[in-house]
């Protein structure tokens, strides 16, 4: 198990990690000392920078078993939401930037990204499924308002008839009501919405720029009526902290019109560990031990366990209690499950047309 990071700056209104990890790609790494020296008071507020990226590719490519999709889309690098436990935290340091307050305070956004997916696309042995937005971020977060970046890749798939699966925390989402709209009619889209709590006060710490649980309940509800096939990602459970809320998360998705549902177990990957454990005990800290000895129950003992079939369910006696506990409520519940997207409509970027067609 490896040692807590100490709180360096804490808590910062607004954002989710307490403090920046050492990224482990960099060859040197520097400490904080007080040395006895008057030091400028660090801001209490971070503003968000974002750089731009020009796109060398559209898709990214995986073969998890544990996931159900082979390609997803990323329109950003980091995520202004916040969420302390995202396990895609880690991926930051490959930019040279920390996974911590980096994360979600240094975005890159992807130019290009348009133009590349139609050019992976018209390639003669691309084999249209489902493309995941997003796996890597939020397409969804406060960023998207300014650049619009996701509309405009649902628009592109929505031109050549490819299916698209949508998972986020966000309320923008409704923006895009017309362009999903027209997405379901043909059978090319099903969204996710991710639910951890229904607390609106751990919420504001956990996941601090995300939409609030009324507002994600909102937004189920709206797909809902617009004929938009929409479920709900219980997503992550976290023992001693949100278990508890398992049943009430099912039943409000539920009642909003939700027509499918799945769950996680929280993930602490690399980094993700000691910045969630400090977290925790930043808020949390008469509950701090109980909640990382339940989630050590579920790991084997450590903090995390990477093994497919494992790092999402996790193992032992807790993990098997949340496992038939959401299993039982989903049967009462009566979920319809999701529907089938249809791949057969796709017609590839400069591809002639049927001259026969109406």
């Amino acid at each position: 198990m490896a040692p807590r990071v100490p709180t360096t700056p804490g808590a910062r209104r607004g954002r989710g990690a307490t403090f920046d990890p050492h990224n482990r790609f960099a060859p040197t790494r520097s400490e904080a000392v007080d040395d006895g020296w008057w030091q400028e008071a660090v801001p209490e507020r971070l503003a968000t920078q974002v750089m731009t990226e020009a796109s060398r590719s559209a898709l990214s490519w995986n073969r998890s078993p544990d996931l159900p999709f082979d390609r997803s889309l990323n329109p950003y690098r980091g995520c202004e939401h916040g969420c302390i436990y995202c396990y895609a935290r880690p991926s930051h340091a490959y930019w040279d930037l920390s996974p911590g307050l980096d994360f979600e305070t240094r975005l890159i956004a992807r130019s290009g990204l348009v133009e590349r997916l139609e050019e992976e696309m018209a390639k003669p042995g691309y084999v249209c499924r489902p493309i995941n937005l997003s796996g890597n971020t939020d397409c969804y977060q406060p960023l998207e308002v300014e650049r619009g970046t996701t509309r405009r890749v649902l628009e592109t798939l929505l031109e050549y008839r490819h299916p698209v699966t949508l998972v986020t925390k966000g309320a923008l989402i409704l923006r895009d009501l017309d362009v999903l709209e027209a997405l379901a009619e043909h059978r090319l889209v099903r969204v996710m919405i991710s639910l951890t709590s229904l607390d609106r006060e751990l919420k504001r710490t956990l996941e601090p720029r995300t939409a609030s649980p009324e507002a994600r309940l909102k937004v189920i509800r709206r797909l809902a009526e617009a004929g938009v096939p929409v479920g709900t990602l219980i997503s992550p459970v976290i023992p001693g902290l949100t278990d508890h809320e398992i049943e009430h998360l099912l039943e409000a998705a539920r009642e909003a019109g939700a027509i499918s549902a799945s769950w996680m177990l929280l993930r602490l990957p690399r980094e993700v560990a000691p910045l969630f454990e400090d977290w925790l005990r930043t808020h949390y800290p008469q509950r701090a031990d109980k909640v990382m000895s339940l989630i050590r129950q579920c790991r084997g003992g450590a903090d995390y366990d990477a093994r497919f079939g494992q790092r999402m369910r996790g193992e032992g006696v807790f993990a098997e209690l949340l496992a038939q506990r959401f299993a039982k409520c989903h049967r009462r519940l009566g979920f319809p499950g999701d529907v089938s997207l249809d791949t057969s409509a796709f017609r590839a970027p400069g591809a002639q047309g049927d001259l026969f067609a109406p």
